[in-house]
């Protein structure tokens, strides 16, 4: 297999379909690099995230350097350059958190989910990352999936909370 074809393999099958809602998005922004981030944002919510082709893409579109906007995107950690799972699990690292066991939960999750912090499991259901905090000081410690919050996490809940995805 060509090395084309090897990176055309793994892009989605509506690839150009988002490319053009993409094109959408910065035309809106009249691409003005002012917008990058505002762009960046939706077309991460289009994709899913943002990977060397699309940045390149955007950078073209916007006619700015390829350098500024993967600049950005390495920049701010809310911008994705890897898939994202279907679930993503935040755990709390503030202080508080980590002073109630943070860490053993992060742990926890990377031995039961057989993965790394910052990396999807092989099935693509979960991502798994820290956060610097997600306001529940008062619940420590917590953590996240998609939109909930699950508070006073022990190791020995892990299971039973995961087992709901």
């Amino acid at each position: 297999m060509d090395q084309l074809t090897q990176v055309t393999s793994k892009l989605p099958e509506d690839h150009a379909q988002k490319l053009d809602q993409i094109a959408e998005v910065i035309a809106k922004y009249e691409a003005k690099p002012s917008n990058l981030i505002m762009i960046l944002h939706a077309s991460q919510g289009i994709y899913g995230y943002l990977p060397y082709e699309i940045q390149k893409f955007i950078a073209d579109k916007m006619n700015i350097p390829l350098s500024e906007v993967s600049g950005v995107v390495s920049f701010y950690s809310f911008f994705s350059t890897t898939p994202k799972g279907k679930h993503t699990i935040m755990v709390c690292m503030g202080t508080a958190c980590y002073v109630r066991g943070g860490k053993k939960i992060l742990d926890g999750l990377e031995k039961n989910l057989h993965v790394a912090c910052d990396c999807t499991t092989e099935d693509g259901k979960f991502t798994l990352s820290k956060a610097r905090c997600i306001g529940a000081c008062g619940l420590a410690p917590a953590m996240m999936i998609d939109d909930t919050v699950y508070k006073a996490v022990n190791p020995t809940k892990l299971e039973s909370i995961l087992s709901k995805y």
